[in-house]
């Protein structure tokens, strides 16, 4: 099956429990990483930053890099 965006990075919208695509595409890049996360494989991002994460490390580091005024 030929999937829309294959190969091209997606902009979301990071919603509390899900997400919304505005562009098609298969991937989004960790804020704290930059590796390729597949959509199919996304379980961690920030509502408040809008970002996505690679996994639970990512996003503590996220989280510590914040600080305190952010949450």
């Amino acid at each position: 099956m030929l999937m829309r965006g294959a190969g091209n990075m997606a902009r979301l919208q990071y919603l509390p429990s899900t997400f919304r695509v505005l562009s098609d595409g298969d991937h989004v890049v960790c804020a704290v990483t930059g590796a390729a996360i597949p959509l199919h494989e996304l379980r961690y991002w920030s509502v408040e930053r809008q970002e996505a994460y690679a996994d639970a490390a990512a996003s503590l580091r996220a989280e510590q890099r914040a600080g305190p005024s952010s949450r």
